[in-house]
């Protein structure tokens, strides 16, 4: 659900000229272009590319761009409903992920060692950060200013990337070019953001920035990820998805302000505890707790 569409840069005399968006040098943006362009040509040989990441990015793109768009004919009223609604259904969405545990105690683990973790590392601030830097770059754009831009960013930021489909359809693209499941992901993602957008305005196109980057991670790394992700470690890793994507649902209700990017690290820890647990059972087992 996540893409940007960026016109070919200019390099002015004996200077490295960088994106008006935001310092990123012109060399890299080509590199991304590149690599996303010749993407479907290493999918025909049977390689794993970046196609369904991409399409992703763009729909990602066109539901914000049409949520902005749509936002600025909608009354506070009518804003505050829609945003009413996703909460509701991204609540009953991590419920529906979160019950799918086969051992709540590793999500509890995952989560307490997690959130631990990421607000140790201040994950949190780190992205709010990211969010600033973004805003600060396109503040001199009156459309790009619209509703909150931080809270659009960061909130679509971890929708869009918590969830198995994220790292289950990266992985199969990255192994065998298979675009089925980011494809579906990327049809949500796009409706997501344009009834995000509607409410929170353009800081939630901005997340494909994060969809590029993360998803194109986990497609390139492919293959060393498939080789030790097991069965009971996506569930737990779909569950512990689940609990972060309802705490998403309370900060959207307003009901309770959490610092949810602090507890991304959990959707890692809580599968590496679900491939322990036959040592951490033989363990608990020897000294007879």
């Amino acid at each position: 659900m996540q893409t940007f569409i960026m016109g070919r840069s200019q390099r002015a005399p004996g200077a490295n000229r960088t994106l008006p968006t935001g310092g990123v040098p012109a060399s890299c943006v080509s590199a991304m272009l590149s690599a996303c362009a010749s993407s479907v040509a290493r999918t025909e040989e049977g390689d794993g590319g970046m196609t369904g990441t991409c399409i992703n990015v763009g729909t990602v793109l066109i539901g914000g761009c049409l949520g902005s768009w749509l936002g600025d004919r909608l009354s506070h009223r009518m804003r505050e409903a829609v945003m009413q609604g996703i909460g509701l259904v991204v609540l009953t969405i991590g419920v529906s992920m979160a019950l799918k545990t086969a051992n709540v105690l590793l999500v509890l683990g995952g989560v307490l060692i997690g959130g631990l973790l990421g607000t140790w590392w201040d994950l949190q601030a780190r992205l709010d950060q990211i969010g600033h830097w973004l805003q600060a770059h396109t503040a001199r754009h009156a459309f790009l200013r619209r509703g909150d831009f931080i809270r659009g960013f960061v909130t679509a930021t971890l929708v869009f990337c918590v969830g198995p489909m994220t790292v289950l359809g990266s992985i199969q693209e990255g192994v065998s070019g298979d675009t089925t499941l980011l494809i579906i992901k990327s049809v949500l993602d796009g409706f997501t953001a344009l009834a995000f957008a509607a409410a929170m305005g353009m800081g939630v196109t901005f997340a494909a920035l994060s969809v590029l980057v993360i998803q194109g991670a986990l497609t390139l790394g492919g293959v060393w990820c498939q080789g030790f992700l097991t069965a009971p470690m996506v569930t737990e890793l779909t569950a512990t998805g689940g609990v972060l994507v309802l705490g998403i649902g309370l900060l959207l209700l307003e009901i309770k302000t959490c610092r949810m990017a602090n507890f991304l690290p959990a959707l890692v820890i809580a599968p590496a505890l679900a491939a322990m647990q036959p040592c951490l059972a033989a363990l608990w087992k020897h000294f007879g707790l």
